[in-house]
């Protein structure tokens, strides 16, 4: 899939090879994200080294060839992983150390739709924002691809969970991700706080109900701003709560951060994932070849979970 002046062109390109450590994957799976939206429109251009018109951050398939300093995976091997491009394509190449291994029970789609936004959400709480047992946990944007990951994630941990959903019809499939999850209309989350970790993901105009919902030493993690990007900051609330206002992306990240990101998304989620556990709810899926389609259901909005080209 090929990003052309805006729009996308499904075209043929020279086949990547893989390098000394990289895998060559097959794709069978590319689960779609708001990254590629922001991509094709021209704000969030590829880092250096990756295709810059081929969109696509996540995917999974079958491993068809490997560099000869590849130690871990082999011809056949499923595997899933984030790629900073390239994903919506018929071949890709990824770096051996920032691939996933996908459990034997979890079908394609889920494993398109998994890295991804289970990466971004794992280091956002725990990395970022040190979530543990008994923790207070605010997800906004919880029906969304990361808010499904991160809701999960805290009742895996142990957390105490509340998310916000501001579609109703949305609120009883985020309840349903895990046992003693609370889900709130964002304009009542006060009622339910105070909060240890906030994790945003709608962006400025939830920052005041964040700082004031905020617990003493309590930590925020911007990780989405969909709805705005600039916001004026209280900074005595801040002070007055010890708080810690943190922001993140994952793309821009150096080979090692994305491989640390892995390993520690691998230790911690994918016997969850093998387990069922952790599940990747999937609102629909489309041929990689018809992706306009799917970019298109994306940017409506009112889907709950991931949206998975397929190959």
């Amino acid at each position: 899939m090929t990003i052309v002046d805006g729009a996308l062109e499904w075209r043929e390109h020279p086949d990547p090879v893989a390098g000394d450590h990289d895998l060559l994957v097959a794709v069978r799976a590319a689960g779609l994200n708001g990254g590629d939206l922001m991509q094709r429109r021209g704000l969030y251009p590829a880092p250096p080294g990756e295709p810059p018109d081929i969109p696509g951050l996540e995917l999974a398939g079958e491993v068809v060839a490997v560099g000869p300093s590849v130690r871990d995976f082999a011809v056949g091997d499923r595997v899933m992983a984030v790629v900073g491009g390239g994903g919506q394509a018929e071949l890709a190449r990824v770096p051996e150390r920032h691939a996933l291994a996908v459990p034997d029970d979890v079908a394609w789609a889920e494993a398109g739709g998994f890295p991804e936004v289970f990466t971004t959400a794992h280091d956002a709480l725990f990395t970022q924002c040190g979530l543990t047992v008994g923790d207070r946990l605010c997800v906004h944007g919880a029906a969304g691809g990361v808010g499904v990951a991160a809701v999960q994630l805290g009742v895996l941990a142990g957390a105490q969970v509340t998310a916000t959903v501001r579609d109703p019809d949305r609120r009883a499939d985020v309840a349903a991700l895990g046992d003693g999850v609370t889900v709130a209309d964002p304009a009542d989350v006060a009622a339910h706080g105070p909060f240890d970790v906030i994790l945003e993901l709608v962006g400025a105009p939830n920052l005041p109900t964040d700082l004031a919902t905020l617990a003493i030493d309590g930590r925020i993690a911007v990780i989405g701003i969909g709805a705005g990007a600039k916001a004026e900051v209280h900074l005595g609330a801040l002070m007055a709560t010890r708080g810690v206002i943190r922001g993140s992306t994952l793309r821009p990240r150096s080979f090692e951060e994305k491989a640390a990101a892995a390993r520690a998304l691998a230790r911690h989620a994918l016997p969850a994932l093998a387990a069922g556990r952790l599940r990747v709810p999937v609102t629909a899926t489309f041929p990689l070849a018809e992706a306009t389609a799917a970019y298109d259901r994306f940017a409506a909005g009112g889907k709950f979970g991931k949206i998975v080209l397929t190959g």
